[in-house]
């Protein structure tokens, strides 16, 4: 059975069942957070767990890497809107150890590109667009060190209230354990 087909079979139960029930909540996060974390598998039910989180507390932003990497992309657009139209007061970036981006290798990315038929026409023209491909999907070296550029891109947007705490934080996908790199309370 394909990933679609199984999707909708155990849907069409959850739906029949009022399996939802118990997930019913608004839209405001009731911890007043937006989090941006990391898109690994690992932390998909560990980052909850492991910082107390149920359904309906906080809004949560998932990229590759934790990684605010346009001051003005859609991960800034969707934690402004959390702030200004969804209540939200504080901000939290999780990495991880261990994390993919950090062993991103953009040469071997885009021989994968090219092995699944992306054209080499398509990068000679992203470049002619001034696309630079290299920044664009280049990783990082240190996971705290990307954590704490991310949380800068946040606290100095020119579109960042003042009074919202940008912290930053890396966790252990192995035990979740959670350690701060920006207490964005005491850089105030």
């Amino acid at each position: 059975m394909k990933s679609l087909e199984e999707i909708l079979a155990f849907n069409e139960k959850f739906v029949e069942n009022k399996d939802y029930e118990a997930f019913i909540t608004d839209k405001f996060p009731d911890k007043r957070m937006v989090i941006l974390s990391c898109m690994d598998t690992r932390l998909v039910e560990l980052l909850p767990k492991a910082m107390n989180i149920r359904n309906g507390d906080v809004k949560i932003i998932k990229t590759a890497g934790a990684v605010v990497s346009h001051p003005f992309g859609s991960v800034m657009r969707s934690i402004m809107v959390a702030i200004y139209e969804l209540k939200a007061d504080e901000v939290y970036v999780i990495g991880h150890h261990d994390c993919g981006m950090s062993a991103v290798s953009v040469d071997k990315m885009v021989e994968k590109m090219k092995e699944r038929n992306v054209s080499p026409e398509i990068f000679s023209t992203l470049e002619h667009s001034g696309i630079d491909i290299e920044a664009w999907l280049r990783g990082f070296k240190d996971v705290s060190e990307s954590v704490q550029n991310s949380v800068e891109v946040i606290k100095n947007h020119p579109l960042m209230p003042g009074d919202v705490n940008v912290h930053g934080l890396v966790i252990d996908p192995a035990t979740g354990k959670l350690d701060v790199v920006v207490d964005g309370s005491k850089n105030k």
